[in-house]
């Protein structure tokens, strides 16, 4: 069994900043590529950064510069740091993480439940 979980939503006004963070465990071997979505009501669930375990990242072009994100391998986390925060980035967001488990042996995709951010204007 794995378990993704994310912390650090919230209420921030724009301009502000919010780290989220996320840690995924249970029966891994090992992590490939990790990343955060975002839904907004109404809206399909979309892309905003994902990183791979050698350290290479991508960005949707909406938070270019606003965004880093940042993983550890050693205790499986992977972390998104969003400066300038603006009131469209208010959505729901998803960690994700592509997970090579060891109980089944197999590779899959897992999410975390969500964490609201809220930008107020």
């Amino acid at each position: 069994q794995v378990q993704v979980v994310e912390s650090g939503g919230g209420l921030v006004q724009a301009g502000g900043s919010l780290r989220l963070s996320c840690a995924a465990s249970g029966s891994i071997y090992s992590i490939n590529a990790m990343g955060w979505y975002r839904q907004a009501p109404g809206k399909q669930r979309e892309l905003v950064a994902t990183i791979t375990s050698g350290g290479s990242t991508n960005y949707a072009d909406s938070v270019k510069g606003r965004f880093t994100i940042s993983r550890d391998n050693a205790k499986n986390t992977v972390s998104l740091q969003m400066n300038s925060l603006k009131p469209e980035d208010t959505a729901v967001y998803y960690c994700n993480a592509n997970i090579r488990t060891l109980n089944p042996w197999g590779q899959y995709d897992y999410w975390g439940q969500g964490t609201q951010v809220t930008v107020s204007s």
